[in-house]
C-alpha cells in the first residue's frame, strides 16, 4: 500500500456532525430567508458559497450569522464516525498517505482539535477552505491534497458524503467511497464506486 493516498472530508465522514449543522442552517434559513428545509440544500458548501448563493439579500447580517455559527460550533459535539479512528491508524501503519480535505475553515477546525487533540497525528495533512480558491464540486481541493501528499488520481481514494463532495471526488479522477451518513445510499450510489455506512470492519481492499 506504499503508493496509495486517502483523502477524507471531515463533516459526515470523520465526524458525525451533519445533523447538527442541519439544525443550525434550518434555523438560519427560516429566520433570515423565510425558507424551510434550508440545511439539507446547502450541504457540502463552504460558508462563502452559502452566503454568495443564498444570503446576498441580507449582506448586512453576515457578521451576525458568522458570530452565531462560531458560538454554535464551539458548543457542538464532534464524535468520530464508528470505526474511523482505527481505520486511520491502520492506514498510517500500512504507509498510506492521508489527509483531511474539508470545506470547514481553520477557526472551526481549532474547535475540533480541542475535542480531539489526537486528530492531527492521525493524518499527514489537514487542508481547509483557506487552502482553496474553488470549492466543491470543483475538484481543486482533492487535486491539491494529492499534490501535497505526492499522490496520483489513479492511486487515490476519496471518502465523501455530500453530493458536492462526491462530485468533486469523481472529477478528481480518484476512486470514491460514499458515506451514507448524510444522504440515502440509493441517492449517492451513482456518484460512488462503493457506498458504506461507517468504517467498522472496512479495509481498502474493498475499493481496490
Amino acid at each position: 500500500m506504499k503508493n496509495l493516498t486517502a483523502l477524507f472530508d471531515f463533516d459526515g465522514v470523520i465526524a458525525d456532525t451533519e445533523s447538527q449543522y442541519t439544525v443550525f442552517w434550518d434555523r438560519m434559513g427560516l429566520e433570515y430567508l423565510g425558507q424551510e428545509d434550508f440545511g439539507r440544500r446547502i450541504k457540502g458548501q463552504t460558508l462563502v458559497q452559502i452566503f454568495d448563493g443564498h444570503f446576498s439579500s441580507v449582506k448586512d447580517r453576515y457578521d451576525e450569522i458568522v458570530a452565531r455559527l462560531d458560538e454554535y460550533e464551539a458548543a457542538m459535539s464532534y464524535d468520530f464516525m464508528p470505526g474511523v479512528e482505527d481505520f486511520l491508524r491502520k492506514l498510517k501503519a500500512d504507509g498510506v498517505r492521508t489527509a483531511i480535505v474539508t470545506s470547514s475553515n481553520k477557526p472551526k477546525m481549532a474547535q475540533v482539535y480541542k475535542a480531539h487533540p489526537e486528530l492531527p497525528d492521525l493524518v499527514d495533512a489537514v487542508l481547509t477552505s483557506e487552502d482553496f480558491t474553488r470549492s466543491k464540486p470543483d475538484p481543486e481541493c482533492f487535486l491539491k491534497g494529492m499534490e501535497l501528499l505526492g499522490g496520483r488520481p489513479e492511486e487515490t481514494v476519496v471518502f465523501e458524503d455530500s453530493f458536492h463532495g462526491l462530485t468533486a471526488g469523481r472529477a478528481s479522477g480518484a476512486r470514491v467511497v460514499g458515506l451514507a451518513t448524510t444522504n440515502k445510499r440509493e441517492a449517492i450510489a451513482p456518484l460512488c464506486d462503493l457506498v458504506i455506512d461507517d468504517f467498522i470492519g472496512f479495509t481498502l481492499d474493498r475499493i481496490l
